[in-house]
């Protein structure tokens, strides 16, 4: 089991980390209902907050940050020597911890995406882990909620006995959701994102060679092109040129980010 503490990549702490460890946590948190923001990190999250002070003292600010893309984990290694050998991919993290939540007993609770991604998702889950308790689910408004709106979502969370909550909102919408809801959640909050389609079986996952080689992001650039290639093609470059600089000890990255001044409860 590894668990080395955190380590920074572009001024984003990022923890040096394996999957027996990430779940010992969470579970242990869900136990023992204490507030715990998790986010799985690709490299466009890493650049959210190299790019956005505020995003960056959000991201600073949870409590576990896994190295979700093999070129995350490749810096972890790169810079800082961590010999990790394998990525703790965010889809794969969330069944596993299914599947520990499955055998204590412990609910769930799925938030964002769509209605038919839900339902789709929890029709496989309840095949895949059929002792999982699904406390509930609902989709995302795909919009910033009133003061009103995130204390009723709170209420239904917290009403629902669930011990884990799921937060499917894409990047990096759900990592604001986690740093914001997380002081009101007495649970871990994992940010999933992609987990929801992939589960769901709306949209398919890289081949594993390609994952291994860490070309996933090529993978998803010829299923959306349209909607993808900017985050692909523009921010991969800069990133490995980023990296290089840090590397070299040409460039020093801060990670203390800067506060936001006001929430804004996404949802």
């Amino acid at each position: 089991m590894i668990n080395e503490g955190k380590r920074s990549i572009l001024g984003v702490l990022v923890n040096v980390i394996d999957y027996e460890a990430a779940v010992q946590i969470i579970i242990e948190a869900a136990e023992q209902h204490k507030p715990l923001s998790v986010s799985a990190l690709a490299v466009h999250g890493v650049m959210t907050g190299f790019a956005d002070p505020d995003q960056r003292f959000r991201l600073n600010h949870l409590d576990l940050v896994v190295p979700d893309g093999q070129p995350v984990r490749w810096a972890l290694n790169f810079l800082h020597s961590a010999g990790l050998r394998q990525r703790v991919y965010g889809p794969d993290l969330t069944l596993k911890v299914y599947a520990e939540m499955e055998k204590r007993g412990l609910p769930v609770y799925l938030y964002g995406s769509t209605p038919e991604v839900l339902a789709r998702m929890e029709a496989n889950l309840r095949t895949q882990f059929p002792g999982l308790q699904v406390a509930g689910k609902e989709p995302s408004r795909f919009r910033r909620l009133t003061v009103d709106e995130r204390d009723a979502l709170v209420e239904r969370i917290l009403c629902s006995n669930a011990r884990l909550v799921c937060a499917g909102l894409g990047c990096p919408r759900q990592e604001v959701w986690a740093y914001e809801f997380e002081s009101l959640l007495s649970m871990p909050i994992m940010a999933v994102g992609a987990a929801f389609d992939f589960h769901a079986g709306t949209k398919r996952q890289a081949p594993a060679w390609m994952q291994r080689a860490g070309l996933e992001w090529l993978f998803r650039l010829s299923q959306e092109p349209k909607r993808l290639w900017r985050r692909y093609l523009l921010l991969n470059p800069v990133y490995m040129a980023q990296i290089a600089l840090q590397k070299a000890g040409l460039r020093h990255f801060d990670s203390q980010g800067t506060q936001p001044v006001a929430d804004l409860w996404y949802g």
